[in-house]
């Protein structure tokens, strides 16, 4: 189980938490990017890229017994800041579509290229799995 920390007096954050405690096996992601399970791009879409790159998180932390809810920290590589926050709500939707309403701790970034050219976003996920009773 998480326990989502949140500092009294501070703004409830919208899509992440401040904060995550958790107990259990810990589970490493190593960055996903939007391709699917054969190393192909399907589309050059950033919102697709995304929702592609959470899904292949889910598929990666699935192999570990681990579910969206395990999740417990984010971090977002993105080549372009504009193009994210002009389509923050799209993204948005992509990720309650893939992850649901599951907002661990997250941090994002702009970088000036990743290693794949076509890559829009790369998303590194952190999880604990609770341990069985």
């Amino acid at each position: 189980m998480n326990t989502i920390l949140q500092p009294d007096g501070w703004v409830k954050p919208l899509g992440y938490a401040n904060g995550v405690a958790a107990e259990g096996r810990h589970v490493f992601v190593g960055g996903q990017i939007g391709w699917n399970a054969q190393s192909q791009f399907e589309s050059d879409d950033l919102v697709e890229q995304t929702r592609q790159a959470l899904t292949n998180i889910l598929e990666v932390l699935a192999v570990a017994g681990g579910k969206s809810e395990h999740i417990t920290a984010m971090t977002w590589y993105l080549v372009d800041k504009q193009e994210y926050l002009a389509r923050l709500k799209e993204i948005g939707q992509a990720y309650r579509d893939v992850i649901g309403r599951h907002f661990p701790a997250m941090a994002a970034v702009q970088v000036v290229a990743l290693i794949e050219d076509r890559a829009k976003i790369e998303i590194q996920a952190n999880a604990v799995i609770p341990k069985s009773p």
